[in-house]
């Protein structure tokens, strides 16, 4: 019975998921070879592919700099996010102050933030960086705050009772209840902090898949544009999967209620 409940999780997990992905590659190819439709507007998987083999050099030249840039913004956004839910739920003065100021951050759309910090601080990493992690930094600062404040309050009074300090009820109590809030959000920022890296690349940049994916456009690639795109879903696929292995390293638990 045991390894049946395996095999079953196993086809539920792997194996079906893989065969819907392989099932709409093959629908894609039959409809461009059924209806003709014409290389240059949307290629078929398979020339997809085809132009990721032989392109391969001019990608891989490329991608080194996005993974630097998403990966560097990832670390900042989250970094920073954490710190800052940290001092909002031991703050709550300066949660009312600042809050507001986080969610008008996040209003303003990126790609009217990208010339700006291109002008500001030049045409180099630090540009890319800052807006992969502003748009990463968001969902973090949002879960983390929450999850802080998701501690039950029998167990709180229970630690007050108990003469536990500040510090004592943060490590042995919000932060593990935390935990689960903050890997959501960080599943999030994964596929943020590439999106960001490539759009911050769209402007001022001559190297990048953003840039990559300008110049194939502008050149009429529509091989290398849809390979530099799946490149791109590959990376932040990449980095998803690494947070869901550090997570089931890592927590140990999960709240009855998952968090938003």
């Amino acid at each position: 019975m045991p390894a049946r409940s395996a095999r079953s999780l196993f086809l539920r997990r792997y194996v079906l998921p893989a065969a819907g992905i392989l099932a709409l590659l093959l629908a894609w190819e039959l409809y461009i070879d059924l209806f003709k439709v014409p290389q240059y507007l949307v290629p078929a998987p398979s020339l997809i592919g085809r132009t990721m083999v032989e392109e391969w050099p001019t990608i891989r030249r490329n991608v080194g700099r996005t993974l630097v840039e998403a990966v560097g913004g990832f670390l900042v956004g989250n970094g920073f996010a954490i710190v800052l839910a940290v001092v909002f739920v031991h703050s709550p003065g300066i949660q009312r102050v600042f809050y507001p100021v986080a969610v008008a951050i996040r209003t303003v759309p990126i790609i009217a933030i990208a010339p700006i910090l291109v002008l500001v601080l030049g045409n180099g990493y630090a540009p890319k960086i800052v807006i992969a992690a502003l748009i990463s930094f968001f969902p973090t600062l949002v879960n983390m705050t929450r999850g802080l404040e998701a501690v039950e309050p029998s167990a709180l009074e229970l630690m007050r009772v108990l003469s536990a300090n500040r510090r004592q009820i943060f490590f042995k109590l919000r932060l593990p209840s935390s935990l689960p809030f903050l890997f959501s959000a960080l599943k999030i920022a994964t596929a943020a902090c590439v999106i960001g890296a490539i759009v911050a690349e769209w402007v001022g940049s001559d190297t990048g898949l953003g840039y990559l994916i300008i110049v194939a456009t502008f050149e009429f690639r529509t091989g290398l544009l849809y390979a530099t795109t799946a490149v791109g879903s590959f990376v932040a696929l990449f980095f998803f999967l690494a947070i869901v292995l550090i997570e089931k390293l890592v927590v140990r638990w999960k709240p009855e209620t998952p968090p938003a």
